[in-house]
Order: structure tokens, then C-alpha cells, then sequence
């Protein structure tokens, strides 16, 4: 299951009305790259597939790829708006490392 923050849950309402992409969903997953091997994707959608694991925290609907299930259990998505930098940022307890910015990590 992936946890959903109120200020992520407000920021992620209003990017996706902005975007015009109301009632769509928050679709993460995991791929290789970064400068720990492995990067976050996040990005609105309206399209479920076959394989994929499927949540709501928060009132927010937030979907899995099948591959990317794995690394993310237990993860917390949550908005920071301070001055080291704006965006979603992920509290993963399957990370053994992560890098500086945030936005990759190992196991």
C-alpha cells in the first residue's frame, strides 16, 4: 500500500485540474536510473491495466505497476514545498539508500 499525505493529496488535486486531468489517478512506478540505480515516476492517468496493484489513501486513487509493487510497499507520498525544492517526494522504508535530491535510491 502507498500513503497518501493531505498536502500531497492537495497538490495532486490541484496539478491535476490545472492539467485538465480531474478525475484521474496518481500512477507511480520504479525504474533503473538515477544515481542509485533506481528512479521514482509519478504521472496522472486514466487508463488501468491488467497487472496493475490499485489503492486509495486519503481519497486519492493511486496505481502500481505489477514490476514496481515490489519496491514501493509501504511508501509515503508526500509534498514538499520548503527550500530545498518543490515537488512530491517518496519516504520509502525499502530504500537502503538514497541519493542526494531524493529522487532515486537502491535496496
Amino acid at each position: 500500500m502507498i500513503t497518501v499525505t493531505e498536502q500531497a493529496k492537495k497538490q495532486a488535486i490541484r496539478l491535476m485540474e490545472d492539467e485538465g486531468k480531474a478525475g484521474y489517478f496518481i500512477r507511480v512506478g520504479v525504474e533503473g536510473g538515477g544515481c542509485s540505480g533506481l528512479m521514482y515516476q509519478l504521472t496522472f492517468d486514466n487508463q488501468e491495466n491488467a497487472d496493475d496493484k490499485i489503492f486509495e489513501d486519503n481519497g486519492i486513487k493511486v496505481v502500481v505497476d505489477k514490476k514496481s509493487f515490489l519496491y514501493l510497499i509501504g511508501t509515503t507520498l508526500d509534498f514538499s514545498g520548503g527550500l530545498n525544492g518543490k515537488g512530491f517526494v517518496f519516504s520509502n522504508p525499502n530504500a537502503g539508500r538514497t541519493c542526494g535530491c531524493g529522487e532515486s535510491f537502491s535496496l
